[in-house]
This record gives structure tokens, C-alpha cells and sequence, in this order.
């Protein structure tokens, strides 16, 4: 059955045939974390690279004739675009990695309800979505047979502006597919693929766009079809978006439609992995196939099925689960898993935690841990704190004994770390840290490198990051009809970025608990230190919208005005900048509800220094003397109690340790003990917290 849908036409000049390959890298993401590829769009035309969103396929459209016929005839940019053209095809010449146990010509298929790749591709709103992403890149990096199930947002997750009092507001644009470097997916036959879902009582449909993350293959689903009513095709408009039951219908799309695609597509997947339980109603319609197609009862369809099934819960409490009551679910899904294969009261007892329970509503996390075999946090702590969480699910079962694991998030370096400093390690490292990252061995030689060229490079992100900073603030104001706006930010200075989600257990106001002494250490004479924050919070969190206005609050304080900053649009290009030009990364959840903590694990690669609550991944991280842990570990106190102690541990710090060893020069201006915990810190760290590892 054809696709139709309403597709944006786009006219461009036809590409010379020296730049023929300029397509073809377009249309992969690799460039997102290959440099060498990267230039060969970037170096056209630096200023247009930036107003076309750093998006290699709006930069093609913008370019004229004029401009592809002078690189047509620029003998040193054809040598760069045949180097990066070089780079792609060898990365993708590699053979796929051999898998113990899966087929030779199948897959793993990861569902996950958002994906961050690029801050062009808005289909992420945080950390679950990055860490979807560098999952990934770095399945591609391994050559692992693995492919990717997602939505496609078309109008993506919002842009965050604040208003004058600085309460946050969200503004949605258009994701237009004809700029992204997407292609509707193809059966085999050569055929648009399509899916239905029973949603409802209404069937809804949906197409793929396939999108090439380098060896990679990622499948978004989209609603926005012709094939579908108007309220339907928004049914995939937003991320995150409308009421319980648009969430419900987004997340049968995803797991119900999902599982179909592949079918669709002709892709054998032998491996599903769930990250988070938005992806839950898809052991649901594996075990449905295996009913109908082998005559199963549906217990041993869902005992099959959860022997190939990898569950990954990110939350450490309840509340962040999605929950689905019995009359909500069964109005829509019931058509799908009809009472007369699945009883629909066995069906929401697999989501619940006392399946007997009539009034327990459906909870995703419970009916993903059911339907699955494997089982995981994502740190050690979480691990702990997932298995005290759902041990009710297991009845009987010591809570130690509860069958869920841990595996450690890690981050993609690649994608991460600065150009500035991935040169760095070329020449000091050799090739050993891009293709063993996880060996200590790899990084072994970076505690022998000359501290005054580590610094150097320090000082140089910090300063572009400085840069960065006052020019969105200038043009923040200038948006906004106002002055200019003054930036006293100082590129020489300590400077310690806070950039998350924010949300009430992460305590972004913390830092505030006693103005007047952290008055005395932002201005400091001798020693001054200056705060970057940045985050989002989730358009119906009220208390989190206040905590962001509540520091915005406090950087218009006339002692804070210019030391402490707090940036709105916070995407994946100023996550970069912020990771890479900090000094200090700060993390001070409420302990133990930090599940990882993914930021961190950036900013360490880069050369920043981490200061943080022992939760998530510093629980399990932290060495004295390579970072520093807030607070002492953990206390049976009040949150009041816990709030006070921490917030003493970080003025504290800041007032001797830190700034010592931060300040502390020799006749070069070398701070030499800084560099050493630097130094040893990506050494001790970063090979143990990627995503190759993971």
C-alpha cells in the first residue's frame, strides 16, 4: 500500500561532479563524530555552517551555483572532501562483529522513545535520549548488528524560552523530514513500509524514515500520513507531548508498530532491548505472533519471548514511570490483545506489582521487567535502588536476590570529546584510546604528557566557551528588543558548569542555600570563581519551572550579576560546549536518586574535574584526590538535614581545596597540581565510563 503524505519540495543547484560525494555524507550521521568528515561541510562555508544549524543537509540546499562552482574549482577543497569521503567508505567497509548466539544474518533491535544524534535532528529531550544515541555510535564503532526503533517527532521537543520574570515557556517548531537526512524505508520489494495499529477503536498508521548512524540503521516512526485523521497524524507531533492517553497511543506505536516494521522491513531481529518501559507493549505483540502463528498459550509465548528480551530502567523512583489505568488501557489496546488470546485481567497484572491488585494501575516499568529475561540499572547504586524499588514484583524473592543487574551508562567519546583535545590525544596516545577505549593501557600515557599542553587546551575551551556564552546572551537581548547584554564572565576564571534536566531532586538552587558566603567566593579578588547553568524542565513540571526561575532570580543579584549565568535552549551543541570549556562539572542530586548521571562522564573526558554527590556513577567512580565527592556518604536524615550538609561540603571545597589547587601557578602559569588530578582523572575514568564498555 503507497505511503501519501504531504512532503515539502525542495530545489537546490545540482552538485558539480567533482562534489558528487557531498550527498553521500550528508546522508549519514557519521560526521556527528568524525571530524575529518565534519570539515568537509563546516570548512565550505564556516558562517553558513552555523546559520543552517550546523546541518549538513540544509547547508547543501542553501549553497548557489556560484558557490559550488568555486569549490568545484579549489583543488584544496576537493583534497579535503576526497580525504573525508576516504574516512566514510573505509569505517563503513568493516564486517560486522560476530555475536555468540545470534544468527548470521540477524539483528538486536533497540526501542527507545527518543534518540539524541545532533542538536539538528530534535528528537531528544535529555539523557535518556543522548545515552540512546551514543548507544548507538558506539554499536556502529563495534560493528555490532544492531538496529534502532524510534518516532519521529514533527514538530520534535521544545525550545525553552524564558520569560522576563524568567518563568519557562516552550515554543515548537517544525521538524521538516526534507531537511533531515532521512529516507522513507523500503521493504524488500521496494516498497514504502507501512504499519497499522489498533488504537483506540480507530486504526492508525504509520511509515519509517531510516536514518544511516553509520554502520547503524534507525527506524522512526510517523503517524503524520494522509492515511491517518488530523487528530491521529499527532498522535507522533511531540516528544513527551498531550495527556496520559496520547502517551499511551505513542507508546503502541513504538512498541506494537515497531515490532511490525521489522517484520515489514524484512529485518530478523533475534534481540529486543527496551530502554525504559515506553517500549513495554512490544513483548506484548511478540507474544500476540508467537500465539497466532504457532499456536502457543500465551504464558509460554511470554516465557519465550522474555528469553530474548534486555530491559533498562533510568528511574530511580516510581512517580517517573508511566502508569496506564485498567479502563484507559484496555479502551485502547483491547482491539489488539482482544480478551480472548490475552485475558485483560492476566494482561494488567503483568504491569502490576501485586497482580492481583484491581486498583493498581498498568505500570510500564513493571510490565517491561516482566517481559523480559534480562534486567538492568544503570549504575550499581541504581541497580540497588531498582531491585529495593520492584522487589514486590518478585513475591518471595529476598529483596537482595531480585533479579535485576546493573551495567554502568558510559558516554560516546567520540562524539564528545573536543577536536582541540582529541588531537591532543592522538599525538600522545597514539590510535590506542579511539580503538581499545576501555583498556587502562590505552590512557596510561596521558599521566606522562606535558602538563603546560593540557592546559593550554584548557584555557582554550574555556575561553570559546566564554565566547559562546556572551554571544547568545547578545543575541538573547537583541531578540528580545533590549540592550545588549553585559557579560562580566571572565575566560581566566574557575569556571563550574551545572547543565541537566531540572528537576526537584537535582537541587539546582542548592548552591544558593547561604547567598552571602557564595557571595564571597564568585568574587573573590584573587581567587573568583564564576557558574554556568543550563536545562530544561519537563512542560508540566511546575515546582522544576520555579527552580529555574528561581535561579534566574538569583544571577540578577547585583553580587551575582555576571558570575552566574544561566542559559536557556539548552541543546546538544551547548551541552558540548559546556562539557568541554568547564573546569568543574556539579552534580548534587538528592541522594540515591541520581541514576547515572551521563554529564559527568563528559565533562571528565575533557579535562573538567567532577564534584558530586556519591550517587549514580560517582558512587561507584570516585578515587580522592581525582575529583571530589559533596557531602559525607550516605545518611539516614531528613532531605532539609542532607540539603544543609551538602551545600557546606561545596562552599567548603570551593573556599580552600579547589580554589588552591586551581589557582596555584608556577613562573609558566601552570597550575601543576590541577593538571596532575586532571590528567589522572581522564586516565582513571574514561575508560571505564564509555559506551563501548557498556
Amino acid at each position: 500500500m503507497p505511503v501519501r503524505a504531504t512532503r515539502t519540495l525542495v530545489t537546490r543547484a545540482a552538485l558539480p561532479g567533482p562534489l558528487h560525494q557531498l550527498d553521500e555524507l550528508a546522508g549519514n550521521l557519521l560526521w556527528t563524530w568524525q571530524p575529518g568528515i565534519r570539515r568537509a561541510f563546516s570548512e565550505i562555508d564556516p558562517h553558513l555552517w552555523e546559520s543552517a544549524g550546523r546541518n549538513p543537509v540544509r547547508l547543501l540546499q542553501e549553497l548557489t551555483p556560484a558557490d559550488l562552482h568555486r569549490l568545484a574549482e579549489d583543488p584544496e577543497y576537493l583534497a579535503l572532501l576526497g580525504e573525508a569521503t576516504a574516512i566514510q567508505r573505509a569505517y563503513l567497509s568493516t564486517s560486522r562483529a560476530h555475536i555468540d548466539g545470534l544468527s548470521t544474518d540477524a539483528v538486536v533491535a533497540y526501542f527507545s522513545l527518543e534518540f539524541a544524534l545532533s542538536a539538528s535532528l530534535p528528537i531528544y529531550s535529555g539523557g535518556l535520549g543522548v545515552l540512546a544515541g551514543d548507544h548507538l555510535k558506539s554499536a556502529s564503532d563495534l560493528s555490532i548488528p544492531l538496529v534502532g526503533i524510534g518516532l519521529f517527532y514533527h514538530q520534535g521537543y521544545f525550545q525553552q524560552v524564558l520569560a522576563s520574570d524568567g518563568w519557562q515557556h516552550e515554543e515548537y517548531s517544525t521538524v521538516d523530514p526534507a531537511f533531515q537526512p532521512l529516507r522513507v524505508a523500503q521493504t524488500p520489494a521496494g516498497q514504502d513500509a507501512l504499519v497499522s495499529v489498533r488504537v483506540g477503536g480507530r486504526t492508525i498508521c504509520a511509515r519509517a524514515w531510516e536514518v544511516q548512524v553509520g554502520r547503524i540503521r534507525l527506524f522512526l516512526l510517523d503517524a503524520n500520513i494522509e492515511q491517518n485523521s488530523p487528530g491521529d497524524r499527532e498522535v507522533t507531533a511531540r516528544l513527551y507531548g498531550g495527556d496520559s492517553e496520547m502517551r499511551l497511543r505513542q507508546e503502541a506505536i513504538l512498541g506494537v508498530g515497531g515490532v511490525r516494521m521489522l517484520r515489514e522491513l524484512g529485518i530478523n531481529a533475534e534481540v529486543f532491548h527496551m530502554n525504559e518501559g515506553h517500549s513495554s507493549f512490544l513483548g506484548l505483540e511478540r507474544s500476540r505472533a508467537l500465539v497466532a502463528e504457532h499456536g502457543l498459550g500465551f504464558s509460554a509465548a511470554r516465557l519465550a519471548v522474555a528469553g530474548s528480551t534486555v530491559f533498562t530502567t533510568h528511574t530511580p523512583v516510581a512517580a517517573g514511570i508511566d502508569v496506564f489505568p485498567a479502563e484507559l488501557l484496555i479502551r485502547n489496546l483491547a482491539e489488539e490483545f482482544p480478551d480472548s488470546s490475552l485475558n485483560h485481567a492476566e494482561l494488567m497484572g503483568l504491569g502490576r506489582i501485586h497482580s492481583g491488585d484491581h486498583a493498581e494501575p498498568l505500570s510500564m516499568a513493571v510490565l517491561g521487567l516482566r517481559l523480559s529475561r534480562f534486567r538492568n540499572g544503570v549504575s550499581e547504586l541504581h541497580g540497588d535502588v531498582s531491585r529495593r524499588l520492584w522487589s514486590g514484583a518478585w513475591a518471595g524473592v529476598p529483596e537482595e536476590q531480585t533479579p535485576i543487574g546493573s551495567v554502568t551508562n558510559g558516554v560516546h567519546l567520540p562524539t564528545w570529546i573536543a577536536p582541540e583535545m582529541a588531537d591532543h590525544f592522538d599525538r600522545h596516545l597514539g590510535s590506542s584510546w579511539r580503538v581499545r577505549p576501555t583498556e587502562d593501557s590505552s590512557w596510561d600515557a596521558l599521566n606522562r604528557a606535558p602538563a603546560n599542553t593540557t592546559w593550554e587546551i584548557r584555557n582554550l575551551k574555556r575561553r570559546q566557551l566564554i565566547d559562546h556564552v556572551r554571544a547568545v546572551l547578545k543575541d538573547d537581548a537583541l531578540s528580545r528588543g533590549l540592550p545588549a547584554a553585559i557579560s562580566h564572565l571572565d575566560p581566566n576564571t574557575l569556571t563550574i558548569g551545572f547543565a541537566r534536566r531540572f528537576a526537584m531532586y537535582k537541587r539546582a538552587t542548592l548552591l544558593f542555600r547561604d547567598p552571602a558566603r557564595l557571595a564571597r567566593i564568585v568574587n573573590d579578588p584573587d581567587r573568583p570563581v564564576q557558574f554556568l547553568f543550563a536545562g530544561k524542565a519537563h512542560p508540566k513540571d511546575e515546582q522544576a519551572k520555579a527552580l529555574i526561575r528561581d535561579v534566574v532570580g538569583y544571577t540578577r543579584m547585583p553580587e551575582f550579576r555576571g558570575k552566574i549565568v544561566l542559559l536557556e535552549r539548552y541543546d546538544m551543541d551547548l551541552a558540548a560546549a559546556m562539557v568541554q570549556g568547564s573546569d568543574i562539572w556539579l552534580n548534587n542530586p538528592e541522594r540515591p536518586l541520581e541514576a547515572s548521571g551521563t554529564s559527568g562522564m563528559k565533562a571528565v573526558a575533557n579535562g573538567a574535574l567532577h564534584m558530586s554527590v556519591l550517587d549514580g556513577w560517582w558512587a561507584e567512580a570516585y578515587t580522592p584526590g581525582l575529583g571530589w565527592a559533596v557531602g559525607a556518604h550516605a545518611k539516614k536524615e531528613d532531605p532539609s538535614a542532607q540539603a544543609a550538609r551538602d551545600a557546606e561540603s561545596i562552599y567548603e571545597l570551593l573556599e580552600t581545596e579547589i580554589r588552591d589547587s586551581f589557582y596555584t601557578r608556577d613562573a609558566e602559569g601552570v597550575p601543576h597540581d590541577w593538571m596532575r588530578r586532571v590528567h589522572g582523572s581522564i586516565a582513571a575514568y574514561t575508560p571505564r565510563f564509555n559506551t563501548d564498555r557498556m
